[in-house]
């Protein structure tokens, strides 16, 4: 016996594709834009990665000026940032009570709806992808929502409270782009290693009603975003001594391709959201001082908008995240410029 109501039938994400697919020619962008993405992380490339953008993607006209104005920017740092705009469509939610992203509400406003929610952030990934080139990020919550816009997406990261769940270990395990693991909110860092470990490996498991095997993905790499301890008080661990520990803890595994994305938000900030822009200036400072940190870090994750801040849903304040704040869009610019000019 279950204690749920089987609303509706969903068409699968291979009936999803075929509705709403994507052009021969916008699949060579993107595979261009995933080789680029992939070199960093092996170290064929020097560049540094941002993975930048809302808290929330909530809403599809906001979300879409916001990546146009990255599109811009990312012309004039070139050689030397990718830049990865972040369009989470699904978010975590601590008591599982609120906003869960535009899958399950394409409009914050009004009641849930997942099949409007599915086509609603398959157009949305499609369009950025589409009109700017820029290979995009979203957070896998949902291993078995993934293949839905698994042919878009170019960075994937896996969260706190999802880490230590091995669906989204074995199914980051057959993926071909990078899988960011981030730290767990008590902040072990043997729980992220063995994370990636077993996302590097290969595994035999069931996927979508599917015998499913994998390869093992060698992309698959670090988050630090902070952690809470005991008492609930954020701790962050994005300062030197945090990262040349991580690097001494990682080289001891022999992983493939040590790599380490610092999340500027979340602990790391105690979600006070422009003390991002001190917290990347710390970071490059370290990598100046340590040639294995510099290759360590391959780049920064930044929770940035049009707006500062953050709103309650319903203000209707356009550009202005709905869940954690945001960095707004003068102060965002004047980053990724300054990274730009110190790697």
């Amino acid at each position: 016996m279950m204690n749920m109501d089987f609303i509706r039938k969903l068409p699968i994400p291979q009936e999803i594709k075929a509705q709403f697919p994507i052009s021969d020619e916008v699949k060579a962008v993107k595979a261009e834009k995933d080789k680029a993405i992939a070199d960093v992380f092996t170290g064929r490339s020097d560049k540094f990665i941002l993975v930048i953008g809302p808290c929330s993607a909530d809403r599809e006209d906001a979300v879409m000026d916001y990546i146009h104005r990255l599109a811009r920017v990312q012309e004039q740092v070139k050689d030397k940032l990718i830049l990865i705009p972040r369009i989470y469509t699904n978010k975590p939610r601590t008591t599982g009570q609120g906003y869960k992203g535009m899958v399950h509400q394409p409009d914050p406003t009004k009641s849930e709806d997942m099949l409007e929610g599915i086509i609603a952030i398959r157009k949305l990934h499609t369009r950025a992808l589409t009109e700017t080139g820029l290979g995009c990020a979203d957070e896998m919550l949902y291993p078995e929502n993934h293949r839905y816009l698994s042919d878009l997406l170019s960075y994937v990261a896996i969260g706190a409270r999802s880490v230590e769940n091995q669906q989204h270990r074995l199914t980051a395990s057959g993926l071909m782009i990078p899988v960011g693991m981030k730290n767990p909110t008590g902040g072990d860092y043997s729980v992220m290693l063995n994370s990636i470990i077993a996302a590097q490996s290969e595994h035999t498991f069931l996927y979508r009603g599917w015998e499913a095997h994998s390869k093992g993905n060698p992309l698959t790499h670090a988050i630090l975003r902070g952690y809470v301890d005991k008492h609930g008080r954020s701790h962050p661990n994005y300062h030197y001594e945090d990262l040349a520990l991580l690097y001494e803890m990682y080289a001891e595994k022999g992983l493939q391709n040590m790599a380490v994305i610092v999340d500027s938000n979340h602990c790391n900030s105690g979600k006070r959201y422009e003390e991002q822009i001190r917290i990347c200036n710390e970071v490059l400072h370290s990598c100046r001082h340590n040639p294995d940190i510099k290759r360590f870090v391959k780049g920064f994750m930044i929770e940035s908008y049009i707006e500062d801040g953050a709103q309650k849903i319903g203000e209707g304040i356009y550009g202005k995240s709905i869940t954690d704040p945001c960095l707004g869009w003068a102060k965002s610019e004047q980053l990724i410029l300054s990274i730009a000019d110190q790697v």
